[in-house]
């Protein structure tokens, strides 16, 4: 095969893979907010716990709707940030879908990926604290629980957006100097 006809094979398979990958993205944003529903109401307490940094004894009490319905929709906020950057990636892998890779509007929907997602694993870092006083409200006095952690997801999440954001400055700075070559001939 040719380069020629090999590069020409690649970008159409990338552009359809990038309108997959933004299907993808729309898929996500419907069903992570369901799924987080479906979840809060039918995990058990221990898990509820473990996911929130405390462990499953901490939990006295059966837990009531109030508590699961709250619980729910305060993790709702990191949930709705990611859904928010997943809707950037949408939008980016639309662009690179048509042929669209190395513009302006790429950089931008690159960049405000990275930050949503970054706000996104802050503020998951943030509400683990409310989790754990929803969680352990009806616990007897002195054994409700205020727990704060940092996994490894958020951190991973946090290297994950600073590589997107890195690449997106990459790309505007290649751009930059396509267009600066462009300007002398």
């Amino acid at each position: 095969m040719s380069p020629l006809i090999n590069s020409t094979f690649d970008r159409y398979a990338m552009q359809r893979v990038c309108a997959w990958l933004a299907w993808a993205c729309l898929l996500l944003i419907v069903c992570f907010p369901l799924l987080l529903m479906a979840y809060w109401t039918v995990a058990d307490a221990g898990l509820l716990a473990a996911r929130s940094n405390m462990l499953p004894i901490n939990i006295q009490s059966p837990l009531e709707s109030w508590q699961r319905a709250l619980g729910a929709l305060v993790t709702l906020l990191p949930v709705g940030l990611m859904m928010r950057g997943l809707w950037e990636a949408r939008l980016c892998f639309k662009q690179f879908a048509l042929g669209h890779v190395f513009t302006a509007q790429a950089v931008k929907r690159l960049r405000s990926f990275a930050g949503w997602i970054t706000a996104s694993s802050l503020s998951s870092v943030m509400i683990g604290p409310a989790i754990s006083v929803i969680l352990t409200f009806n616990n007897p006095p002195g054994s409700k629980h205020v727990a704060i952690g940092i996994g490894t997801d958020q951190v991973l999440t946090l290297m994950f957006a600073a590589v997107v954001w890195v690449m997106a400055s990459v790309i505007a700075q290649g751009q930059a100097l396509a267009e600066e070559n462009a300007s002398f001939v």
